[in-house]
């Protein structure tokens, strides 16, 4: 199972299990209270009988003052419960008749000894049956998933012929129009294109990213010298301490590029976009001056969108590659100012 299945299952088995388990706890507790209430109606029980025969091997008997203690009702003290009965003739004087206390704790431990091991075979039983009722509830989200996933390397490997195509005819043109910058573009959008459909191929794999040292400078650089090419009415302002990286570079990268280009194509005319990282803070910071987030808590869930293009996925995969890095990730925004996302690599810094 991956792992959204095994999620899934445990999600599935902690549900069931526990409301089950609080179900039979209950019941045990409540049949407890009666074998307690039972125990106590048949020592009170065998009392009576002893007032009669006075054949008591397990009670002690005495004889007491009269007080104001209603008769055939058990009482309990430190050592001992007790009853007392009426002696004929006798008006000063009553029978109390005495069972130990550690005997009656004796015998309370043996019902409860009892109990407690049918209650750990009843979760015993429990847990498998929630453990394959878990399995078997997850068949259908299973077969599901399958699905979609062939059905989406099917797409992957039809986009072999027309990437190809584009970077055949790319590279035709480059050798008759050379150092030209919109077929520069063009190529490195190709080659996002490939990265993106390179990093779903693994994620469909279940390959583990595969950590690499690079310079976090030099990437930040690499996408922001095209993007001022694209926008040349946008102000970048650029401030990054040299700082090396231990991680999946593509990644990085992907989470990178999608909140720059978010801050570039929400912004205002002639706005401005801040990439800001120091090293001792260990924060990247990437503020605009666009029109800013109305919801800022539910960015980052899937299809949540505020504006009409775009179909709101690419801040749930930042989210998503932000916790397979190790990397947190957060927002402030104010309406008409602006947003400033901020991602904490401390724990990938070397």
């Amino acid at each position: 199972m991956n792992k959204v299945e095994v999620e899934s299952y445990l999600k599935s088995f902690f549900l069931f299990f526990f409301s089950i388990s609080i179900l039979i706890t209950t019941i045990f507790y409540i049949n407890y209270t009666k074998e307690e209430l039972s125990l106590k109606e048949n020592i009170l029980s065998d009392m009576r009988i002893c007032n009669f025969d006075l054949k008591c091997e397990k009670f002690k008997i005495d004889f007491v003052p009269a007080g104001q203690k209603s008769y055939l009702k058990l009482y309990q003290n430190e050592n001992h419960l007790y009853t007392q009965f009426p002696i004929s003739g006798a008006k000063k004087n009553v029978l109390e008749v005495r069972f130990l206390k550690k005997d009656y704790e004796k015998a309370l431990w043996e019902i409860k000894s009892f109990l407690l091991l049918e209650y750990i075979v009843v979760i015993l039983v429990v847990m498998l049956f929630a453990a394959a009722f878990s399995y078997f509830s997850l068949a259908p989200l299973r077969n599901s998933l399958r699905l979609t996933q062939e059905f989406v390397k099917d797409i992957l490997h039809d986009f072999n012929t027309p990437l190809s195509t584009l970077r055949l005819n790319a590279s035709m043109l480059k050798r008759e129009i050379p150092n030209n910058d919109k077929l520069q573009r063009i190529e490195k959008s190709i080659f996002s294109v490939l990265q993106l459909q390179s990093h779903l191929r693994s994620y469909l794999n279940n390959d583990k990213s595969k950590k690499e040292f690079f310079k976090l400078r030099e990437i930040l650089k690499e996408n922001i010298s095209i993007l001022e090419k694209n926008y040349p009415n946008l102000q970048f302002y650029v401030d990054l301490d040299e700082c090396d990286v231990n991680t999946h570079k593509d990644a990085l990268l992907r989470i990178i590029d999608n909140l720059i280009s978010n801050a570039v194509k929400y912004n205002k005319k002639d706005g401005s976009i801040r990439i800001i990282y120091k090293k001792n803070q260990k924060i990247l910071e990437i503020k605009d001056t666009g029109r800013g987030i109305k919801n800022p808590s539910k960015i980052f869930d899937r299809f949540y969108k505020e504006q009409e293009r775009g179909i709101g996925i690419g801040l749930n995969i930042v989210k998503k590659l932000c916790e397979e890095l190790g990397i947190s990730v957060s927002v402030e925004s104010k309406l008409g100012e602006g947003s400033t996302f901020y991602l904490n690599i401390k724990p990938i810094i070397v």
